[in-house]
């Protein structure tokens, strides 16, 4: 399956079910889509930019948050 191809409710729709967790840097993604409507939770990294340099500092509490988020459910990292 190419993910690339897919818009965001398409890509929620596909990879719910199939996936726990979606981990993305759109932040419009969870006002855009009721995501409690998936099976899958979804988690906003939020950086000053989308490099990995200014994303990887978010990996601790990335981890952690991906222990405890539930199925539809949206958290943001990095707030």
């Amino acid at each position: 399956m190419v993910w690339a191809s897919f818009k965001n409710g398409a890509l929620l729709a596909a990879a719910s079910g199939k996936f726990d967790v979606l981990v993305t840097t759109d932040q419009r993604l969870s006002y855009q889509h009721n995501v409690s409507t998936f099976a899958i939770a979804v988690v906003v990294l939020v950086a000053a930019r989308n490099k990995l340099e200014f994303l990887l500092p978010l990996a601790p509490e990335l981890r952690k948050v991906l222990q405890e988020i539930k199925l539809g459910e949206v958290r943001r990292v990095g707030v």
